[in-house]
């Protein structure tokens, strides 16, 4: 039987892997482009510990600090995501605007986040990479996290199953 505490939970944890997939996104992204501009992508992971915690930004926990900062708001976002957009639209059109409705509220984020509130709080961060560059991390994100989305929704076609129960 479905329940509405089970269906909060599988939601949950649909929204666990769409930020799990979008924050793996945004590392490979961002490692893709600086090791093509001839950066460090470990500078990137530094910069997210030092907007948190600026003492143990030079420190050799800094990079690993900075990845699980980074996947943890990705889950946290991916979580936020998943429950705004399954509340907000109804589930005959969500197959079709879903992917958009995601793209965009990321790229809001990404908005608000880079001209807002990095700017105040860690004007450095900003300038580790080209705002282009970020936006495409975001926009990047929200793909992975939409079609983590789509997936898990998805119907297997061998069994007719469902993947919220094997996931």
């Amino acid at each position: 039987m479905i329940t509405k505490k089970s269906k909060s939970i599988n939601l949950v944890r649909t929204g666990v892997f769409a930020g799990l997939s979008g924050g793996v996104a945004e590392i490979v992204w961002i490692a893709l482009y600086k090791n093509i501009a001839g950066g460090n992508a470990a500078s990137v992971a530094q910069g997210v510990t030092e907007t948190l915690f600026p003492n143990i930004q030079s420190t050799a926990i800094a990079v690993p600090l900075g990845i699980f900062i980074h996947m943890s708001i990705a889950v946290a976002l991916g979580m936020a995501i998943a429950i705004l957009v399954r509340s907000w639209l109804p589930r005959t059109e969500a197959k079709l605007v879903e992917p958009v409705v995601v793209i965009g509220l990321l790229s809001a984020i990404w908005a608000v986040n880079f001209y807002l509130i990095l700017p105040a709080v860690n004007p450095a961060f900003v300038t580790l990479v080209p705002y282009s560059v970020s936006l495409i991390s975001k926009v990047l994100f929200g793909c992975a996290a939409a079609l983590t989305l789509q997936f898990i929704d998805r119907p297997l076609k061998a069994t007719g199953r469902n993947l919220k129960g094997v996931v």
